[in-house]
């Protein structure tokens, strides 16, 4: 069962937090999600956040390149409440295509029960799938999230990379895109059964208006805005 609490955009939610990377039960069970940070884990599920389950609970694991350090350094400060350890900063494997090697920065959080419900949600047997009711749980917030991670200005639109999921999947989002939000998109075809979003022209200032305020100055660019298009 999900927990929320009522703290609104403070995130800070956990109880008797240990520094310790071992916790009793009961301080496990002092965490609970804010419905502001429940509408970002929404988003960023849907892009680059892996949740894991080591063993009956879960915990939320973040990746980013070098290049986007000020913006996982800002998801650490909204997670870091559940977190034992800071940011990591280490070398991937050389990219198998060019040779390079390319810095980037991780972290992660306790294995905690309030974050089961993420794992459930979006995974079976192991694979990362949309939840059917996606079109319930999406909010502005969240979409900004999702966008933040996943998204580049293409042509005179905009696409969201969607490769990872199947093409029923992908109509699905896009479906809920304009259903809930007047977001025209089609689906535009990578590879073979690979697919990405394509947010359309005539909708991207609508979309732009929409998820902005959710967005850090360093990312506005992911949206076709420089950061000083963005009004604090």
């Amino acid at each position: 069962m999900l927990k929320f609490n009522n703290l609104g955009a403070s995130f800070i939610v956990a109880k008797g937090r240990s520094y310790s990377s071992l916790l009793t039960n009961v301080q496990k069970d002092s965490f609970s999600v804010s419905t502001d940070l429940h509408e970002i884990i929404i988003g960023l599920s849907l892009g680059d956040l892996h949740i894991r389950k080591p063993r009956n609970n879960t915990l939320l694991s973040f990746e980013q390149s070098l290049i986007h350090e000020a913006y996982i350094l800002y998801l650490y400060n909204l997670f870091k409440a559940y977190c034992s350890l800071g940011p990591k900063y280490s070398q991937r494997k050389p990219d198998f295509r060019t040779g390079k090697i390319y810095s980037r920065i991780t972290f992660y959080t306790y294995s905690l029960p309030c974050f089961n419900y993420y794992r459930d949600l979006f995974y079976v047997d192991g694979i990362k799938r949309i939840p059917l009711n996606i079109g319930e749980l999406l909010t502005a917030r969240s979409l900004a999230y999702w966008l933040m991670d996943d998204s580049c200005k293409h042509s005179s639109g905009l696409s969201i990379c969607t490769e990872s999921y199947s093409e029923q999947e992908v109509l699905l989002l896009i479906h809920v895109l304009k259903e809930k939000f007047n977001i025209h998109c089609s689906p535009m075809k990578r590879s073979p059964n690979k697919f990405r979003i394509y947010v359309k022209a005539k909708s991207l200032n609508d979309l732009r208006n929409l998820v902005s305020p959710y967005f850090i100055p360093s990312m506005m660019y992911k949206i076709g805005m420089e950061d000083n298009d963005y009004d604090e």
